[in-house]
This record gives structure tokens, sequence and C-alpha cells, in this order.
């Protein structure tokens, strides 16, 4: 869903539209923040590098914020809500976006660090003039000025030289005649000023139709995160179908993940290739697309949980092979490392219909039991053996509490404390230090 960029403006045929904030909370406690989906979007509409509105979010929340354009993640330290950063976004466009003459969004910014300025051109109204820079966010502008368009100024030097040719080559020919009438210097003298005559080269046409490409593209991913999770999934379901039947599926694990994070869905991840990638032969499946699990799975219980529903749906469609092979299938998955000991036994201890009717649900628990019964028994093992690694170093206290005693007695009375015991004259030390005081 869009919307205009000067949201004074309730025209539903403004020409300035940009996508609605995007904002999802992650994390918890001290670590809890709020990730700007569609920044990138955002910011392109509005002709601004995706970190100034984010810097800006974070001078007005006197909250952190991080930048991973590698990943295209612009993040705001603490939980805040989608529309409280939409209205914040309409006080970064009213300051660093909008013409103050003509409010229309088509400025460019130029900055210069050196006289620490920095100026707005207006390209609607021809309307320049300069920014106040006594906002925190000024400061992080002149530092990170935005980056200017190679090629618009590789373009802007062609015009200068051609023209700066012309101009030398009609003077030379006509050098002894004053009398001509010559256009102004004012006019002449203009070289900044664009050619407003749209380029019909193949080239340039080229650009133009990557350039709609891309912004229609950009739309299309913010669009798919405001669909619902049922769409989304399908999409996640579509992607996957597509690399499987092209047969690129083999080396896709990292395109898939990206897929399913784009869509919010990487915990469902794993029940949906489940589906696509796992068939009666699950052993062998499981060896060749280890690495694309793991990506869903590692250190992810949700993930897990989701594969074991995949797996109670895959024992569904090939009950009669699946069925018997459930322990060992799960001790593959197991080894694998797609599934944690306390997610299996988690689930073991609670019989669910989610995914299978309850009937077949206990079959397969009853099924896995001697497989559960052997993680819990190796669990019991390890504990018990460090129950016991816990005496011995007792144990070892003990004697060595024994040792400094019998050194003591030995440097009281004068004679080894082991001779006298193993000749009957005494088993109790302090007894015998009394008795021989004398």
């Amino acid at each position: 869903m869009s919307v205009n960029v000067n949201r004074n403006v309730s025209d539903q045929f403004y020409r300035y539209k940009m996508p609605r904030l995007i904002a999802k909370v992650e994390g918890k406690g001290n670590g809890i923040k709020t990730v700007i989906v569609n920044m990138v979007d955002v910011a392109k509409a509005l002709n601004r590098p995706p970190t100034y509105p984010t810097k800006y979010f974070g001078c007005e929340l006197g909250a952190q914020t991080q930048f991973d354009a590698k990943n295209d993640r612009y993040i705001v330290n603490g939980s805040h809500e989608a529309n409280k950063l939409q209205d914040m976004l309409d006080g970064f466009i009213h300051k660093f976006v909008l013409c103050s003459e003509c409010d229309n969004p088509e400025t460019d910014l130029h900055v210069n660090p050196k006289k620490q300025t920095i100026g707005s051109a207006c390209k609607a109204c021809g309307n320049r003039g300069m920014l106040d820079t006594r906002h925190k966010l000024c400061t992080f502008i002149l530092k990170n000025p935005p980056e200017t368009d190679s090629s618009c100024v590789k373009e802007k030097k062609e015009k200068k030289n051609r023209k700066k040719d012309k101009e030398n080559g009609s003077g030379s020919g006509e050098a002894g005649n004053h009398n001509d009438i010559d256009a102004p210097d004012a006019v002449d003298g203009e070289e900044d000023d664009d050619d407003w005559a749209e380029e019909t080269t193949e080239e340039a046409q080229r650009r133009r139709m990557e350039e709609i490409s891309d912004h229609a593209k950009n739309l299309t991913l913010s669009e798919d995160l405001e669909k619902t999770l049922e769409e989304r999934v399908n999409l996640f379901y579509n992607f996957v179908k597509q690399k499987k039947e092209s047969r690129a599926i083999d080396s896709a694990d990292k395109e898939i993940l990206a897929e399913a994070e784009r869509l919010d869905v990487r915990a469902m991840g794993p029940l949906i290739l489940s589906e696509l990638l796992f068939d009666e032969n699950i052993r062998d499946q499981i060896k060749k697309y280890k690495r694309h699990f793991l990506r869903f799975c590692h250190n992810d219980k949700k993930a897990q949980k989701y594969l074991l529903g995949g797996f109670e749906c895959l024992v569904k469609l090939h009950q009669s092979q699946l069925l018997p092979r459930v322990p060992i299938i799960l001790k593959d998955l197991y080894d694998a490392d797609l599934l944690e000991e306390d997610v299996i036994l988690m689930w073991a201890e609670k019989v669910s219909k989610k995914y299978v009717s309850k009937e077949l649900a206990k079959e397969i628990h009853a099924k896995a039991a001697p497989f559960v019964k052997w993680l819990k028994e190796a669990e019991e093992e390890s504990e018990g053996s460090e129950a016991e690694e816990e005496e011995e170093e007792e144990d070892d206290e003990n004697v060595e509490v024994m040792s400094c005693t019998f050194l003591k007695l030995e440097k009281l009375v004068g004679r080894p404390f082991l001779f006298l015991i193993l000749h009957g004259q005494t088993l109790n030390p302090t007894q015998y230090l009394i008795n021989n005081q004398s």
C-alpha cells in the first residue's frame, strides 16, 4: 500500500507516492529492536539514502541505530510501532525532502563538508536554498554526504566539453569580426543547466526501462510483505517448487533461505521443504538436503518443531513405508543435527492433531517410543557419569586432607603415623596426641 510523500496533500491522484513503512520488532529484553523492513524502497521514493531517515528516527527517539546495507537491514533499537515511525517520517520529509518554495519532493541535497553547509536544489521550480544545520541529523549528513550519480556527472561533463569545442571552433573562424551580435554572456555562461530534451538513443531507453523495472520490483517486494501469512507461504512454496522443477534446487539453499526471510516465513521453511524434498526415500534425502534444512533448523527450535510437523505429514502420505521406520528416521534427523534432544522429548510428551489425525499421531508416537526411551536413558547416563565424576573429585579431596593430617602428626610425634596404625598403638590421631603430650 502506498501513501502520498507529502501527507498534507489528500489528492488521491498526487503523483509523488511512497510505500507505507513496515516495521518488525525482534528480540526481547535489552536486545529488543525494530527492523524497518522496506526502508530501501521508502528512501528510494524520497531520493535520499536509507541511512538518513533511519538516523533521523534515532535522533528523534534518542535511540541507537544500525545499518546493514549489504542485507538491506536498517534497525532502530527499542520497540516502535510502524504508525509512530510513519508520523515521524513526515517530519523528516518536511525538513529534508520537500522544497521550501513549491512543497514538491523533487529536491537534491548538495553537501559541502569544508564549509559545513547543506544546500537544497529543487528540480521542479528551480529554487535553491540552505538547510538549517542545527538538527542532529545534519552532523551525520555532513559526515556521510549522498553519493552522486556517476553516470549523470559523466554526461554533464561530456555536454560541457562538446559546448566548449563548439565555441572554440566558431570563435577561431570569426576572431576578427567584432561587429557580430553575440548572445548575452549570462546565457552563454549557463553551462550547468540540464538539457530538458529527453534522450532517444537506444542506451537511454534501455536505462529508463531498467529504472522502471527496478522500481516495479521494489514495489512488488514491499507489497508481498503486506499479504496474509497463507499467501506468503504459498509464494514461498511456489518459489521452492520452481527451483526443484528447474533442477536448480541442489545449489539454491542460500536463495531459499533469503526468500523465506524476505517473506517473513523463515520458521515455517522446514515444513514446506519437507513436503517438496522428502518422500518415501527420506533417509537418503536427509543426507542430500541436509544443508538446506540446517540453514533453517540450526539453533532454531521453532523451525525444528515445524520440521517434526512436516515429518508427520510425510508419514501420512507414505504410511505403509514410513510408519514402521519412524524411530530410524528420527535418529537420522537427530544425527544430522536437524533436531535437538530437548525438542524431540518435548514433542514426545504430547500427542497433537495439528498436522495429522489424533489416531495416526498416537501411532507415530508409539513407534517413536524406543528412540525416545533411548534418548532419555542416554541423558540419565550422562547425568550419572557427571555425578560419579563429582564423587571421585570429593574422594580425592578427602585423601588430600588425610595426607595433610598424617604429615602434621609425623612432625608432632617424630614417627610416621602409618607406622603407629600398623602396630596397633592407636586409631585415633587426636587421642594419641593427648596421651603422648609428655
